[in-house]
């Protein structure tokens, strides 16, 4: 009986982990597909007249989208951070493990983080269009961009801060630390690496959202911002005006172009995030 047993459990064993390879092959297959078929079809459009040429309507160009993005990404991070890292720092040290405000925010925080993306772009748009008359402006859509990457940037500082040892803190305090000079001296470094990971992911959230911004900030692709008050583009917008303007060629260049982007913010999140720990671990 146990040498049957034993011979089911193996099969069982192999079963699964044939099943699970198979789900992995899968999904390593879409992932190049939709890679490789983006490259095929936009990789030979992608030139210097795409990128930093003067917009035409027989070839238009992405120069305003870039300008467009860097705006974005740099207004909602200046803007989401501070407050995110912040309520983190409140949430994980100036708050009681089983208090109900810690419970009531957190479940606030992850409601926040499923609502989708168009509910964001209808709030910035009721918010910032209509009722504040701002019009479409890229200043109306970096404000719904960095209200919707705070809890990305809650939930992963806050992650980061539990993960310090206790011991730190207690050793701080025993040197007569106070309780400012502990979180600022020894726990936000010991946590960075987190932390950065987590704003450079959100980074990554701001080039890739497109639904937000059709309702914000226009989508004017042809020429300039000329301030953080004037209507704009992004990438993805470009991607979603090109393919249903008739420009497929150039959808799919700046598709990889968009894809390059999001491919370098997260190999950035991944050499920072270990830069960090080996830093934390010397100086540990």
């Amino acid at each position: 009986m146990k040498t049957k047993a034993h011979k089911w459990q193996i099969r069982k064993f192999l079963f699964y982990k044939a099943l699970s390879q198979g789900a992995l092959l899968m999904a390593f297959a879409a992932l190049a597909a939709v890679i490789l078929f983006i490259l095929i079809r936009g990789l030979p459009y992608v030139n210097g007249h795409l990128l930093f040429g003067r917009y035409d309507s027989k070839s238009p160009t992405i120069g305003p989208a870039l300008a467009g993005t860097m705006y974005l990404i740099l207004l909602s991070v200046a803007i989401a951070a501070p407050i995110g890292i912040g309520s983190a720092i409140f949430l994980a040290e100036y708050t009681k493990t089983k208090s109900r405000l810690l419970k009531t925010v957190r479940v606030a925080v992850e409601t926040l983080a499923g609502i989708p993306s168009i509910v964001y772009g209808i709030f910035g748009y009721l918010v910032f269009v209509v009722m504040l008359r701002l019009r479409y402006s890229l200043l109306g859509g970096g404000v719904t961009l960095a209200i919707m990457i705070l809890p990305l940037i809650i939930r992963g500082t806050e992650e980061s801060l539990l993960a310090v040892p206790r011991s730190l803190r207690e050793g701080s305090f025993a040197l007569g630390s106070s309780k400012l000079r502990t979180v600022f001296s020894v726990v936000l470094p010991c946590a960075a690496s987190g932390i950065v990971t987590s704003l450079i992911l959100s980074i990554g959230r701001i080039i890739s959202e497109s639904a937000v911004l059709i309702l914000t900030i226009g989508m004017v692709v042809d020429r300039m911002p000329k301030g953080l008050l004037s209507s704009g583009t992004s990438l993805a917008l470009d991607v979603y005006y090109f393919s249903s303007h008739g420009y497929p060629e150039q959808a799919a260049a700046t598709g990889v172009v968009l894809l390059a982007l999001v491919v370098c913010v997260n190999a950035l999140a991944t050499v920072l995030g270990r830069a960090f720990g080996k830093g934390e671990s010397v100086n540990g």
